[in-house]
């Protein structure tokens, strides 16, 4: 009962997210679209973003892999899991990385550069 009411709310997240464009949030387009920046930016060292793209680009890695094949087709369904587990945890994880790069990237872009003069 308990991972059927975890399974659920990690579902209804993820909803929520993928629809928080229409309630003010950032769509799903602007999302998408910020993932080629937040990675320049990670690259540059400027977003602290390293391990968490690192760990999506194992995941999507993962489930491409052809190397994981071979599972599917012995246990079939339980093959097939792991794969629908780590889709879910990617899609989240990619909704949650871009809306905090788009929140870094807004507060960022609304700082002056300069000196502090106490």
């Amino acid at each position: 009962m308990a991972k059927t009411l975890k399974r659920t709310a990690a579902f209804a997240a993820l909803a929520r997210a993928l629809t928080s464009g229409s309630r003010g949030g950032p769509s799903l387009g602007a999302r998408l679209a910020a993932i080629p920046r937040m990675i320049r930016a990670t690259a540059r060292g400027e977003y602290d973003g390293g391990l968490r793209l690192a760990l999506m680009a194992a995941a999507t890695a993962y489930v491409a892999s052809p190397i994981d094949f071979a599972p599917e087709l012995l246990l079939a369904v339980f093959g097939l899991a792991d794969d629908a587990l780590m889709v879910t945890w990617l899609a989240g994880s990619v909704l949650a990385e871009t809306e905090r790069y788009l929140l870094w990237e807004a507060r960022r872009d609304s700082v002056i550069p300069g000196h502090v003069v106490p």
